[in-house]
């Protein structure tokens, strides 16, 4: 089964899914290095739904959002790296700074966020509810972070000697 879909495509799938009475829940960011904290929220996000959903920022949208030096991944190797997580159903790449266009489009049940992410900040939230879905807040992973990864590595090696 091919995981990594347009848009579109996806959201055909989703709508045969519904059908069969399938939950679909939908999370979204930058993934740039995969790290432990991902690999735990993710699996705990799949046990919120039968479907999970990453919407993953484009390369565009990670410049924009986390400064020019990012990603360090770029976003056709970070959607192969993700689908190969047997707890992430589908994968899509999206441009805009924000995922709510995909989200009202998508009309997910479950919307995932990490616990440094206050529900009334979650883009999305009033929306789900709007169509009787619900906001799940999965605790954050302290201290695991692709920037913690990078201030280590700045740290290592580009000390002024």
């Amino acid at each position: 089964m091919k995981k990594i879909l347009e848009r579109n495509t996806l959201k055909n799938k989703l709508e045969k899914l519904r059908k069969e009475g399938k939950k679909i829940a939908f999370t979204n960011g930058c993934f740039d290095i995969i790290h432990v904290g991902h690999v735990r929220y993710l699996r705990e996000a799949k046990k919120t739904a039968d479907v999970l959903v990453l919407a993953l920022n484009s390369d565009s949208s990670v410049r924009k959002i986390k400064g020019e030096t990012r990603p360090l991944v770029g976003e056709e190797e970070r959607a192969e790296i993700l689908a190969a997580f047997e707890f992430i159903d589908f994968i899509t790449i999206f441009e805009e700074l924000t995922p709510l266009e995909l989200i009202n489009y998508l009309e997910p049940d479950v919307l995932i966020k990490g616990g440094d992410w206050p529900e009334e900040k979650i883009v999305g939230s009033k929306e789900i509810k709007k169509w009787g879905g619900r906001v799940a807040i999965i605790p954050e992973i302290t201290g695991k972070s692709t920037t913690n990864i990078v201030e280590k590595i700045k740290k290592m090696y580009c000390s002024n000697d």
